[in-house]
């Protein structure tokens, strides 16, 4: 395996956020709605009826290719994608082709050694999606296929990379940058979930040194990052395998089955001719002007990168740290918000209840920061209590169950609870002489130098005092006493 080299290419597909379809004006928010419901004769392509073209949908992708550094072309074309599927009424597909609107930008994003890479982003297309086939009901599988074409004519911007992401990791990496930029630049909430984002992936295998491609293969069924990654890994040595073995590899589209952790091929990969492309009768060419992209480029938001050197600098935080805080805009702006409570002393202490307790409850229970219920106001003021010396890191813990069980303020649930540290030196002294006592041998090696045993005197103050003494002042309090 050494010997080879991955290399991948991905193509993302991206729900821009808007309120209504493309080319229609049927609501969007589909996600969980009943079946048909969304629909109307122009996106389940009815006899007679024309496609208008969405202009916030066009300034959501301008705002994705600006952010991605891309090169706008002056005029880009509609065109006709044409295949035969049950989840295409109009058996074609309103996409671009000859001429996309953005090509050439440019994804830089960190690797988990620390270093950078920067991948370069082919092209970015308008398109309609299609609609959707259900092959079971629940668990139940079912001997036909049924249709939902609530999801058709919304639109999306694919973004094909360069081949230039050579591991998997690597291409783990470029999709969690390439969701924080279109995050942050408000183009769409990449909610994979939901469908809002999808990939696949294109890989083929070549040795070290080597400048030709390999034969490539297309994996699809990635809904999520955890499946591109493995997928291509399993991908990488499926195909070094048939090299070594003297097979020839065919040019496919390939199934990532997550539960056999295996991809399987589902049918030889398709040509551009295959789909017979025109440009759309029904469309004029999208010609986007000067001063206009000049307006949408000035309106767009502070990106990840530029907020993440912000934050290092404004609050002196680490770079892992911003790396976490950065990695979802609704995150970002919640951390924002909080630390206008706590003031920016206390930035290093809320970013470290963020990372740990609040994150923690987000990915056990599966909620979205604004669901979150503790208001963000309340998480900074309770980092402040914590660097104030009222609350130990331990009782702010438990603080911050009850405030997500409650979602009251910090504040009320220490003075109900009496849960405020103890500093009065005189009460933390008297409970460092009963835990001495009770642990005499302990105390002995603290003297004799072990350290580590300052531990079980430590632990037996804190049980003394229900978890209330302030831990600074405990370790101070028994040097002190020991002569140490």
């Amino acid at each position: 395996m050494k010997q080879y080299e991955m290399v991948v290419g991905l193509e993302v597909h991206v729900q821009l956020g808007t309120k209504t379809k493309l080319f229609c004006s049927c609501p969007t928010g589909a996600f969980g709605a009943v079946a048909n419901t969304h629909v109307c004769p122009v996106c389940t392509g009815q006899p007679g009826v024309l496609p208008v073209l969405n202009r916030a949908a066009v300034e959501l992708a301008f705002r994705a290719a600006l952010s991605l550094e891309c090169e706008l072309a002056e005029v880009s074309i509609f065109a006709r994608k044409n295949y035969f599927y049950p989840d295409l009424p109009k058996a074609y597909q309103i996409s671009q082709y000859e001429q996309p609107f953005a090509t050439r930008g440019r994804l830089e994003f960190a690797l988990k050694d620390g270093s950078s890479k920067s991948v370069g982003i082919h092209r970015i297309h308008m398109e309609e999606d299609a609609g959707k086939l259900l092959h079971a009901i629940g668990s139940e599988e079912l001997d036909h296929s049924l249709v939902d074409f609530n999801r058709g004519g919304t639109p999306l911007i694919e973004i094909v990379s360069e081949p230039e992401i050579r591991g998997s990791e690597e291409a783990y990496a470029y999709l969690n940058a390439l969701k924080a930029v279109l995050q942050f630049a408000g183009v769409s909430r990449c909610d994979m979930e939901k469908g809002e984002m999808r990939c696949d992936a294109n890989i083929s295998v070549r040795e070290k040194g080597e400048t030709r491609f390999g034969v490539r293969s297309e994996i699809k069924n990635l809904n999520s990052f955890k499946n591109v990654r493995d997928a291509l890994e399993f991908e990488f040595r499926r195909q070094v395998e048939a090299v070594e073995a003297g097979q020839r590899l065919i040019q496919e589209t390939r199934l990532w089955d997550a539960a056999r952790q295996a991809t399987f091929s589902m049918r030889s990969k398709e040509e551009a001719h295959d789909y017979r492309y025109f440009p759309d009768p029904d469309l004029l060419p999208l010609a986007a002007e000067a001063e206009w992209i000049s307006r949408v480029k000035s309106g767009l938001p502070e990106g990840p990168v530029a907020r993440r050197s912000r934050l290092i600098k404004d609050f002196r935080l680490s770079s892992y740290d911003c790396e976490v805080l950065t990695s979802d805009r609704a995150l970002a702006d919640y951390f924002e918000a909080a630390a206008a409570s706590s003031g920016a002393e206390s930035a290093k202490t809320l970013a470290n209840l963020m990372t740990t307790e609040l994150l923690g409850r987000i990915n056990a229970e599966r909620v979205e920061i604004a669901d979150v219920p503790i208001a963000a106001p309340h998480l900074g003021r309770l980092a402040a209590l914590v660097d104030k010396g009222v609350l130990s890191s331990k009782l702010a813990k438990d603080v911050f169950a009850k405030m997500w069980e409650t979602r009251r303020a910090a504040e009320d649930l220490v003075a109900e609870l009496g849960l405020s540290q103890v500093s009065d030196e005189g009460q933390v002294k008297l409970w460092v002489e009963e835990a001495i006592k009770a642990n005499a041998r302990a105390a002995e090696d603290v003297k004799a130098g072990k350290d580590r045993a300052i531990g079980a005197i430590v632990g037996a103050v804190m049980k003394l005092s229900k978890g209330k003494a302030n831990p600074a002042l405990v370790n101070r309090l028994i040097k002190e006493a020991l002569g140490c």
